[in-house]
């Protein structure tokens, strides 16, 4: 019998958004540690894209877990 929202694994929807979150946000604080590390020059697209990187994986790192461990199983 499907759910409301169909066939969803909760539990593998959170845990692999959860890991892209600290996935974006480890490469988002790396690349940017290395380069300021290193003293290198980055274009602004490029910082921008490194910031973009971190910002989205704390969001993810922290919405995912609620949305898809609690809010959406609850609703079923």
């Amino acid at each position: 019998m499907t759910g409301r929202y169909g066939d969803i694994d909760y539990s593998n929807w959170t845990k692999r958004g959860t890991l892209l979150g600290l996935g974006l946000f480890a490469v988002g604080a790396l690349g940017e540690l290395t380069v300021h590390a290193a003293g290198l020059q980055l274009p602004a697209w490029e910082a921008a894209l490194l910031f973009n990187a971190e910002l989205i994986g704390v969001l993810l790192f922290l919405v995912t877990p609620l949305v898809f461990g609690v809010l959406l199983p609850l609703t079923e």
